[in-house]
This record gives C-alpha cells, structure tokens and sequence, in this order.
C-alpha cells in the first residue's frame, strides 16, 4: 500500500484528558511537516477555590476535580494537609487508606480496560454494540463496578466525593460486619474477574514503542508504591516529593492552555505502565504471574500496553485489598482511633502554619496536591498536578513517532490508531466515554 503523500488532520475535542484538546498534524510529499496535541480548555480554577479556605476543607473541594479519581485527589489532598500541619497518621489508617485507593484502581481499570480500550480491538465503535454480542461480557463488567462501588459506599461512605476520610484520620471506621461485608462482595467478584483476565490476553494492540522517561512513586518498604514514598524515574533518578516540581518542571507552550511537563529528557509518562516498569518486582504474585503469562516484562516502550499494566494492576489491587480486609477480619478495628470530635474542638487535630505534599499514585498517575498554609489552617496557596496534564506532552511525542509509521495505512486505519494511543494514556477527560472526532482535509 502507498505511503499517504499529503495530509491534513484535524481532530477536535479529545474529550478524554480534563479539558478539551485538538490534534494538528499536517503531511506534505510523505512528510510530516507538523504533529501537534493542543489542549483548549480553559482552567478549572481549583486551586483559586482553594485559597481562604480551610485545610481540613480542601479534600471535599479536590474530590470535585475529577469523578473517577474522586477518592485519590481526596487522599493527596488529606496527605498534604497533614505534612502542612505536622499530623502523622496511625498505621491503621494508613491501611485502610491503601484500601480505598484499591477499590479506586478496581473501579476505573476495570472501566478503561473493558469499556473504552476493548472495543477498539473487538472491532466495534463503542461498548454499546457489545451488549449485542458480548451481552454476558458487559454483564460482567458492570457488576465488578457496582461491587467496588458498594464497597467504597461502605468504607467511605460513598465512592465518588468520599466522606469520611479526612485529615487524622476517619470519621467513621468500619465495623466487624462491615469488614465482612467487603470481604464478601469481594470475593464474589472473582467469578465475573476471571473471564474478563481472559478477555484481556486476546486484545490486540498496535506494536509500536517510543523510548521515554517513565516517573512514579519508588520506595524501598517492599510493597507496590501508591501511597507513599519517593518519586522515581527509569532514568535513575530520585527524589523526596517535597521535590515534586523537579519532576515536573511545568512550562506553558502558546498553542496550549495545559501546561507541560518534562523532568530529564523532552517529556515523561506516568501511569500504570510507569509504575510497572519501576516496580514490577513488588506486585504481588498473582500479578507477576499474569504479567509473565502475557509477555510483559520492564521496561515496557510501549505506550499502548499501559492497558495491559492495568489489568495487572486490578488483579494486584484484587489481592491487596482482600489480605488489608482479612487482616483487619483477623485483628479488629480500633474504634478508639475514629475522630468524633470538630475539628476546632480541643482534642482535635492542632493546626499551624505550614507548607504540605500530597504526592499519591491515582489510576492516571502520580498525583500531586501542595498547600501553603497559615496559623490558622486557612489555604494561602494551593498547586495541583494532575497526572493527564503530565502526559499531554509525551502524548505529542509519540504522536510525532507515530504518525509517519502509519502513514502507509488507510485514513479509517489512521483515524483508529489515532484514537487508540490518546486512550492508552487513560486520559481523564470531561466525559471518559466520549471519542475522537478526526476529520481529514485534503
């Protein structure tokens, strides 16, 4: 098949990062001349909300900012209102946080994975057509989201804009029967998981890699990173998250209203792939074994395969959860550790002025939550860095390595492939189940 000689692309609002993006690319006699990710959106401004309110506020404001990671950007919020305010939490909390940021990467690996990047290799536009013919698949997907959703209902009240985790601690800890109850909805979801690990093996995706920096979470305590430690880089590099902007070196480009980010080389990925390939030897055995029976091994260049990581990752997450849940079965919940009084009460949390980083793996990414604050506990200044904004720019790279590789294709084969590596990032995007729209101008 001949190479396309002249091309113009125009794809508008990719609906799959937080705002709205467009694709520039222009091919002349065989060669790109131009291939660019432009994002549009204009800023959602949470970090001016933040700003005169209370610390102990911010993780109920944060939770807005995103209705898939709702629990992870209230965590990195709570994590940087307790390094601003000097509060170190209990080691039962820090449990039972690490439990709900497995019910967060359960709930949207398994909706990417099967609902938005399966189609693709099934052959069909959406997931819609697959209720036709692969009606007992979607069955199954749907009923491992409910069973996530019931347990973070559960836990923390509910799933998306969680309630009672908050800075110290929580407002209200589970039970004996509500520890059970998670550990039967779990174990109930192994019937509809093991299908659809099935599933997973037979998805075919584009073969293409790009070398990058990949950047996560690192630490040296033996369990896979989510929660906390270093921030890490396949480039050899490390660095406390107190050093976050090191990694992340934002620079704002005129045709984009998203800044970018970059840290020792052009541009870096985060994601499921990133933390696979800096601590795949901390996943727990049944991921390791998944993860070998499928050819995936560090360092993975593929950015397509990132899919691939996070079906790993709901099976670590899987098994992570149900030993936190029968520990806890096994040794009880300390009730004395639930926090009922207000927290301008005496006893309560103390607050001071103080400078917080919340940095804390959501499924996208390392993300990262940064509050100034002052005696009061009143937010003076707030940063955040999402982990879509940290990809936008290494999305435009592979964009540039990708397109002349398929050049020889069709214009429907382009289109797919296009849309295929924006969502292998897993961008968080206004509406998650919105696509492409490319359109060709010759």
């Amino acid at each position: 098949m001949a190479a396309t000689k002249d091309l113009d692309i125009r794809v508008e609002y990719v609906t799959r990062v937080e705002g709205h993006g467009n694709i520039v690319a222009n091919v002349k006699s065989g060669k790109v001349e131009k291939c660019e990710f432009h994002v549009v959106e204009t800023p959602r401004l949470f970090e001016g909300m933040l700003r005169g309110r209370s610390v102990f506020e911010a993780q109920h404001i944060t939770s807005r900012i995103c209705g898939i990671c709702s629990c992870g950007h209230s965590l990195a919020s709570i994590a940087a209102a307790e390094d601003a305010l000097g509060v170190k939490p209990t080691e039962q909390t820090i449990k039972l946080r690490k439990l709900l940021l497995d019910y967060e990467f359960l709930d949207s690996h398994v909706l990417h994975a099967f609902l938005l990047v399966a189609p693709d290799a099934l052959g069909v536009p959406s997931f819609v057509p697959l209720v036709a013919t692969h009606n007992a698949v979607v069955r199954q997907i749907l009923r491992l989201k409910k069973a996530v959703n019931d347990c973070c209902d559960i836990l923390v009240g509910r799933h998306t804009h969680p309630i009672t985790a908050i800075v110290g601690g929580w407002t209200k800890l589970p039970r004996p029967r509500d520890v059970d109850e998670q550990i039967r909805i779990l174990e109930g979801m192994a019937a509809d998981l093991e299908p659809l690990l099935k599933l997973a093996k037979t998805l075919k995706l584009p073969d293409f890699e790009r070398d990058t920096e990949y950047v996560a979470l690192v630490s040296d305590d033996g369990e896979y990173p989510m929660l906390s430690g270093d921030i890490g880089s396949t480039d050899g590099k490390r660095v406390p998250r107190k050093d976050y902007r090191l990694t992340t070196n934002e620079f704002v480009d005129q045709r984009s209203s998203a800044k970018f980010t970059k840290w020792n080389r052009d541009s870096l990925f985060v994601g499921a792939l990133a933390r696979f390939n800096l601590n795949h030897d901390k996943l727990l055995p049944e991921a390791k074994a998944y993860a070998k029976e499928i050819g995936l091994k560090p360092v993975c260049r593929n950015p397509f395969m990132n899919t691939m990581a996070q079906v790993v990752e709901i099976i670590h997450c899987y098994h992570h959860a149900l030993a936190i849940l029968k520990d806890l079965k096994r040794n009880g919940v300390d009730l004395s550790q639930e926090i009922t009084v207000g927290l301008n009460e005496k006893g309560a949390v103390p607050v001071r002025a103080g400078n917080g980083v919340g940095s804390v793996e959501v499924p996208r990414g390392i993300l990262h939550h940064n509050y100034e604050t002052d005696k009061d506990g009143l937010i003076k200044h707030a940063n955040c860095i999402i982990p879509t904004n940290q990809n936008v720019n290494n999305i435009e790279h592979d964009f540039a390595k990708f397109l002349p590789e398929i050049l020889g294709e069709t214009k429907d084969a382009i289109r797919l492939k296009l849309e295929m590596l924006v969502r292998a990032y897993d961008p968080c995007i206004s509406c998650s189940a919105h696509y492409l729209d490319v359109t060709f101008v010759e």
